[in-house]
């Protein structure tokens, strides 16, 4: 972890290093190859002030928790001064925000430096990544696998061209991985922080919904939507946490043995690549040698989700409240995927959105009854690699059978994708995406999860998992 937050800070504050010089590591990395189309503006100028202040406060005795080092922002977050597109083409000329989001504003209160805002998912609605207006940036950590195939390949054939960063927080998760930012600012509603993690090699923490405001941050699902970042580490990711929430997390000091662990099977454990099932097996192997207690359990509640959710969905109904005048005036200008998904919506009636909303309330009751005993539950983030871009790219119009083999196979990815992590958030928990995949293989998620408000929990928990599999990995 030598070149994560956590670490950099260290070097800070022993004199080793300045914040200047990693804002200028971190604009080096958004204008380098490896970073291309992540970033949809960057501000170089106002990272290097907000560099150079806190250099100075350092200086006078007076560090910041940041300390002047670069994040990045996603693109639904509002920042003064500028509109806030969300990844679309329709709000490109919206007025611009009269001040930063909540979130923003804790960051920069902790002294970040924000290098630029991200690409994403327009409007946030898929967890693939892939956005037609303004391209996709090609999956860092695939990049960097030997060779054309990794030794995890998917058994259907080789690996051609680049991959799917994951999404929606796609350009955040790429600007981490790269090293243009130690903290990608994004939002998770079904997955969106904890799939590019997993896709990505990086570590994704979806907090409670509640502990950080979403002011500021145009919304997919005002009930799901959850304000959280991605990092390097878990130690970043705890810190990470501490400012978004501005609230200390509660330090645990007990071994791994010391956690009731459980691994759900219903649904969580379907249809898994053999990399992935592979890559989760051998982590919980190595996890039990480091003396984890895990425990496997059917967690049948799980499957009550489709019955709960037949007449659609949370983000459907209230995107489609929030976008219903904007599709009507400008609505061949959204892309096509997500028009289909935000139009889904309409058909949701009244009391059918006040009865989801009633039995989510008992499913939560539910399944936290379930769950009492067990510190932290541990399933795979997704069930598959990143696919190639190439599968999942947008129709040109070229080829109309092969725009609409493509589609289909993006819907079916997507809802793969989303699969595990949505059942997080509909339980309005928190859950931690870390890798357990080995050294030049595709990167592979292990989700740490448990309901609300068990945050602290799941990040000590994370702390300690990450610690077995890397002391796993050196032995």
């Amino acid at each position: 972890m030598q070149n994560d937050l956590t670490a950099t800070l260290t070097a800070l504050r022993e004199g080793r290093t300045r914040a200047a010089l990693e804002v200028e590591r971190a604009i080096e990395a958004a204008t380098s190859p490896a970073c291309h189309l992540a970033f949809l503006g960057l501000d170089p100028a106002g990272a290097r002030a907000a560099a150079a202040a806190a250099d100075a406060a350092r200086d006078a005795g007076r560090p910041l928790p940041l300390d002047g080092l670069p994040v990045s922002v996603k693109d639904l977050f509002d920042l003064a001064g500028q509109p806030t597109p969300a990844g679309s083409r329709v709000l490109q000329h919206a007025h611009p925000a009269q001040q930063d989001a909540r979130a923003v504003q804790r960051l920069r209160a902790a002294g970040a430096s924000v290098v630029g805002r991200t690409v994403m998912t327009e409007f946030a609605f898929s967890g693939v990544g892939v956005n037609p207006h303004h391209g996709t940036p090609a999956n860092p950590a695939a990049a960097r696998v030997t060779g054309t195939e990794s030794r995890n390949a998917p058994l259907t054939g080789p690996i051609t061209g680049p991959h799917i960063p994951g999404g929606s927080s796609s350009g955040a998760a790429v600007s981490v991985a790269t090293g243009a930012a130690f903290i990608g600012l994004g939002s998770d509603t079904g997955g969106s922080i904890r799939i590019p993690a997993a896709l990505c090699g990086l570590v994704g923490f979806k907090n409670t919904a509640r502990l950080v405001p979403t002011e500021g941050a145009l919304p997919l699902s005002t009930t799901l939507d959850t304000v959280c970042a991605l990092t390097r580490s878990v130690r970043d990711a705890v810190l990470a946490h501490e400012v978004l929430t501005q609230r200390p997390v509660l330090r645990a000091t007990a071994p791994l043995a010391s956690y009731r662990l459980a691994v759900p099977s219903t649904g969580m454990l379907d249809d898994l690549e053999p990399a992935v099932a592979r890559a989760f097996g051998e982590a919980l192997a190595q996890l039990r040698r480091a003396g984890a207690r895990i425990q496997e359990m059917a967690l049948p509640e799980i499957a009550e989700l489709s019955g709960i959710q037949a007449a659609g969905g949370f983000a459907a109904a209230e995107s489609y409240a929030w976008h219903q005048q904007l599709l009507a005036e400008r609505g061949n200008e959204y892309d096509p995927r997500v028009r289909t998904r935000i139009e889904r919506g309409a058909a949701m009636k009244a009391y059918e959105y006040v009865q989801l909303h009633t039995a989510r309330q008992a499913w939560i009751a539910r399944i936290g009854r379930a769950l009492a005993g067990f510190d932290a539950l541990l399933s795979p983030t997704t069930p598959l690699l990143a696919p190639t871009l190439a599968s999942l790219a947008p129709a040109d119009g070229r080829d109309p059978a092969a725009d609409a083999a493509r589609d289909a196979e993006f819907f079916r990815v997507n809802a793969l994708l989303l699969r595990n992590p949505s059942v997080v958030n509909m339980l309005d928990g928190c859950a931690l995406s870390l890798p357990c995949h080995s050294p030049g293989e595709m990167p592979v998620g292990l989700m740490v999860w448990h309901g609300p408000m068990r945050d602290d929990t799941v990040l000590n928990v994370g702390l300690q998992i990450e610690a077995a599999l890397a002391q796993t990995r050196a032995a």
